[in-house]
């Protein structure tokens, strides 16, 4: 018989053209042969390089949707893209572990791993602030976050990337992507919560950037950690699936392969 896939939960919004999101995710998922789903945040009205806005799911519709997927599939991890706030962010984060206890008796092996969207690819600022103390008490309940450099800034107030990432691995896990940096382009660093760095440099450089890549990137990360990979062989793994993702095309969707 064929082998039992392990289940993984995308909760992120809807992109009509497939590159970022639930779809982007699912795709990735597929690929790396977990059983995806997914539930819609938001709406967007978006395509490659338009980025129009976003209708928001409201937050009980969110969790009606986790809901009913979680009475039947135990997830192990559960990836979180775009949120409409930190109060949403909350709130969804504590109901998936009520779920998961009411469902299977157990909270302590569920790991959340979230990708902090805070501007679209296009340039549409999706988040103008960030309150500080408020996500410093959401993030003990997240087992990974990843950031880009300009993300890492907001989310901590400190200039210096690497700082605010060493600063923020005290709460959780944290992989800082490089793509957007002008030094060390392409190079990710892991920290972990045991005081940890670990260095991922980039086998290639693409040369066009691509719609949703951090979404991929993030999905391919939580698929192999499903699949039983620890975070640093996960982290690497998901790098080697998003650097093929980036070299798939010349234009700024790319196509999905293992």
């Amino acid at each position: 018989m064929p082998k039992e896939r392990p289940c993984v939960l995308s909760i992120a919004g809807f992109d009509p053209s497939g590159g970022a999101g639930v779809l982007a995710d699912i795709k990735t998922f597929e690929q790396h042969k977990v059983l995806g789903m997914g539930a819609v945040t938001g709406l967007t009205f978006q395509n490659d390089s338009e980025f129009d806005g976003v209708k928001w799911i409201e937050t009980d519709e969110i969790i009606k949707q986790t809901e009913v997927l979680t009475r039947k599939f135990k997830f192990e991890f559960i990836k979180v893209g775009l949120i409409k706030d930190l109060q949403t962010l909350e709130v969804v984060i504590s109901s998936l572990k009520s779920l998961r206890k009411e469902s299977f008796g157990q909270v302590s092996s569920l790991k959340i791993i979230w990708d902090p969207i805070l501007k679209a690819s296009t340039g549409f600022e999706i988040h103008k602030a960030i309150d500080k103390k408020k996500i410093a008490d959401i993030y003990k309940n997240i087992y990974l976050i990843t950031p880009n450099t300009d993300e890492i800034k907001i989310l901590t107030g400190e200039i210096d990337e690497m700082q605010g990432a060493k600063e923020l691995s005290k709460y959780c896990n944290v992989l800082l992507k490089g793509g957007h940096r002008e030094k060390k382009k392409g190079y990710d660093y892991l920290f972990t919560t045991d005081g940890k760095i670990f260095s991922f440099r980039p086998k290639k450089i693409s040369e066009i950037g691509k719609h949703g890549s951090g979404c991929v990137l993030s999905s391919a990360i939580t698929a192999n950690l499903a699949n039983g990979n620890d975070l640093q062989r996960s982290c690497l793994k998901g790098k080697d699936y998003v650097t093929k993702y980036l070299m798939s095309s010349k234009t700024l969707l790319g196509y999905h392969k293992s």
